[in-house]
């Protein structure tokens, strides 16, 4: 069997083995989890291991997710194709794909640059014309950029930081891990009329969101 071939089966086989039977039920992000190859997002040594059930290294201690916890992130926040979403944590590119499948545009920030610049030319080649990103510190948002109808953190943070909230438009959704070093608290905070609704998706672990509103650098 050729490579793509190969890598085909093993999304249909993620999918099946691993998100459908967990609760994902968006056909969309289905079908974004089937169509973005998650095996060129990781160093060449690690792509037998892309699809398995578990989060692999990207270099500057940062991972990329397992692919339940990117389904189900996305799937919480509801995307329908028009959207204007804010991703904090760039990463290896990955999740950033998917959300732009599912999205209008993705204006992504990642603080560390060789990070940004490698999931830069990686989604480059891939051709996806909707995706922006900046090399900063995500817990100050883009403020230039807002508002947002999605914010999407991928890094866990010791609380909210206040400039999410402040970006977040009318009846838009922000989902962010919450709580300590080691483990937090997935949250789906939605803004309803000018009010704040918090929802836990339950416990989960990131590396940490580091910035000025989030954990400092050791």
């Amino acid at each position: 069997m050729r490579g793509k071939d190969i890598y085909t089966r093993a999304r249909k086989t993620m999918v099946e083995s691993q998100l459908i039977p967990r609760g994902i039920r968006d056909e969309r992000v289905i079908s974004a989890m089937l169509k973005v190859p998650r095996h060129l997002f990781v160093d060449e040594a690690l792509m037998a291991q892309a699809y398995s059930d578990y989060p692999l290294p990207i270099g500057e201690g940062q991972t990329i997710s397992q692919p339940f916890m990117v389904a189900f992130m996305t799937e919480a926040l509801g995307l329908r194709g028009t959207e204007r979403v804010l991703e904090i944590g760039t990463g290896s590119g990955y999740q950033t794909a998917v959300v732009a499948e599912l999205s209008g545009r993705v204006y992504s920030i990642e603080r560390i640059p060789s990070i940004a610049d490698r999931a830069r030319k990686t989604l480059d080649s891939l051709g996806y014309p909707n995706i922006v990103i900046k090399i900063g510190d995500g817990t100050l948002g883009w403020e230039e950029e807002s508002p947002f109808d999605a914010i999407l953190v991928t890094a866990g943070a010791p609380q909210v930081p206040h400039t999410y909230m402040e970006q977040l438009a009318e009846g838009g959704r922000l989902v962010i891990p919450v709580g300590g070093e080691f483990v937090q608290e997935l949250m789906r905070i939605t803004k309803k009329k000018g009010r704040i609704e918090r929802e836990s998706l339950g416990g989960c672990r990131f590396v940490k969101l580091v910035g000025r509103y989030g954990w400092q650098e050791d």
